[in-house]
């Protein structure tokens, strides 16, 4: 299946997790001061990446897949689109590709990574892999981002409330600041189900929004409709 953006198309073939909200409202929500070198975790069928490409013209985006099906989809979407220049995919996951580059720095590090933390195993292995794990990755992926953030460099994160405040406790020693929080909830009168979770090497006073998706059921909120009408065909 084909996902047509305004000015980008996604094929979702061979990828376990297909485009979902938590992934395109990050890319949508995602602010940075005109960043050279992203870095998208887990790309998936690369829709994060993408919006990075068109949101920041003038960026370099790193684009890492532990799943080699996958990471041919994205190679394809990025091959496919107006900024293939600009976008490189890297067929394995993060440590290792660290491990090949120790020496790099990113001004924005963006991703929606597994989260089903010691949960039941779901079916199939793709599957289990792009949504399962436990504590130790984001242990992992958290002193990753403090190795190669930019001294002004953001991490934009996108997690279920539970694991977000697991990983506002992990960045603890390792010298990373919440700068922002935006608590996402599918409308007005029910609890957040999600967290945008801004890091930055700064300590700075932190703050929070409320991003509602829906007014009405299938009706989308002003909000929505506001961060996407770049992306989105349909607004």
């Amino acid at each position: 299946m084909v996902f047509r953006f305004k000015q980008f198309d996604v094929d979702q073939s061979g990828c376990a997790m297909k485009i979902n909200t938590d992934g395109v409202l990050l890319g949508a929500m995602v602010k940075a001061d005109e960043p050279h070198y992203i870095l998208d975790i887990g790309t998936g069928t690369g829709v994060i990446a993408l919006m990075m490409a068109q949101k920041f013209p003038g960026a370099v985006i790193d684009a890492v897949e532990l799943d080699t099906a996958a990471a041919q989809t994205a190679g394809k979407n990025f091959g496919n689109s107006n900024f293939s220049n600009k976008l490189h995919v890297h067929p394995l996951g993060f440590e290792e590709y660290f491990n090949h580059h120790p020496e790099k720095k990113y001004d924005l590090i963006v991703a929606n990574p597994p989260f089903y933390i010691n949960s039941l195993e779901a079916a199939g292995d793709k599957m289990n892999l792009a949504k399962h794990t436990d504590q130790t990755f984001f242990e992992v992926l958290i002193k990753a981002v403090s190795a190669h953030l930019a001294s002004k460099g953001l991490c934009w994160l996108v997690l279920p409330v539970a694991t977000a405040s697991l990983v506002k406790k992990l960045i603890l020693p390792y010298q990373l600041y919440v700068h922002h929080t935006i608590n996402i909830h599918s409308f007005t009168d029910v609890d957040a189900h999600r967290e945008v979770v801004v890091l930055g090497t700064i300590p700075v006073q932190s703050t929070t929004e409320r991003f509602i998706i829906y007014n009405s059921p299938k009706v989308y909120s002003k909000q929505y409709q506001e961060i996407l009408k770049d992306f989105f065909t349909i607004f």
